[in-house]
């Protein structure tokens, strides 16, 4: 089973997390830029997060044998804050670079104004450099979040088939179904989808249009549950090729749509080398 997990934050993983997920099947990952769970007080903390999501984490997901991409977007939570919302003026230069295939996590987070705001300006970023965007729908009232995120990318001109709305459920899936737009779903404990939820709406829905992910980050979450899903359709009667359009052709069809998708990552040479100086293992040169 070949995964490409289209949505995790790596970044709050452990090395442990890069070798366990390599052994489960992961051989591709995106990892949007995301809050970092307390506030940023300033743009330069995300240009240094941004460097890092270019640079050092592609290095340590290659000595693990995975692709790394990411995107890159003022995220729907630190957009109400003015002390962040200068970040959107860098965002440019940032949008510019090899790494990034799309734009995000943008959209709604508490439907304020100020993420309105973001979430328009970002969009048309997106149709500036022709990069997909990856919309994260909030987790309270979440259909009327969803509804209202349709609406902005409707105005916002972008072809709905460069759009992914993640954390959709049972609730918000047909609704983004029918706009053309692409659906994601976050199989994450307690708050998200389980593999069994997810393995229901495949079956009244289908595999076209849909991206399954784990969005692990630094909360109770569990990176290896892309694969957990892939079993529950074996086990549920789906066939390999359909586990291989979920979890590996879908995310690779939504997010090669940059023209920067590069699924070979580092050469061993450069995987087995220093980045900036610096290597994984902790005293060594």
């Amino acid at each position: 089973m070949r995964i490409f997990d289209p949505h995790i934050h790596m970044t709050s993983r452990t090395t442990d997390d890069y070798r366990a997920m390599h052994a489960s099947g992961v051989r591709a990952l995106v990892e949007p830029a995301f809050w970092l769970g307390q506030p940023r007080t300033s743009p330069s903390s995300f240009t240094d997060y941004f460097d890092a999501l270019l640079g050092w984490e592609p290095y340590r997901a290659a000595q693990f044998g995975i692709s790394h991409h990411c995107t890159i977007g003022l995220n729907p939570k630190e957009a109400n804050d003015p002390r962040c919302t200068p970040v959107l003026d860098l965002l440019p230069r940032y949008l510019a670079k090899d790494g990034v295939v799309a734009v995000g996590e943008i959209g709604y987070d508490t439907v304020t104004d100020a993420e309105e705001h973001a979430f328009a300006v970002q969009l048309s970023l997106a149709v500036e450099f022709g990069l997909p965007a990856l919309v994260h729908t909030p987790h309270r009232d979440k259909a009327g979040g969803t509804s209202r995120s349709l609406a902005v990318i409707r105005e916002s001109g972008i072809d709905p088939g460069f759009v992914v709305l993640d954390h959709l459920n049972e609730v918000t899936v047909r609704e983004v179904r029918d706009s053309g737009c692409w659906m994601g779903f976050s199989i994450y404990p307690d708050t998200k989808m389980t593999p069994d939820r997810m393995v229901a709406i495949l079956k009244e829905h289908g595999t076209e249009r849909i991206l399954v992910n784990s969005a692990a980050d630094w909360g109770h979450s569990d990176p290896l549950l892309t694969r957990a899903t892939g079993d529950a359709m074996l086990a549920a009667g789906f066939d390999e090729d359909d586990v291989d359009r979920v979890l590996w052709r879908n995310p690779v069809a939504f997010y090669a749509q940059s023209g920067r998708l590069g699924l070979d990552g580092y050469t061993d040479e450069q995987a087995a080398g220093l980045y900036a100086g610096n290597s994984i293992a902790r005293g060594g040169n």
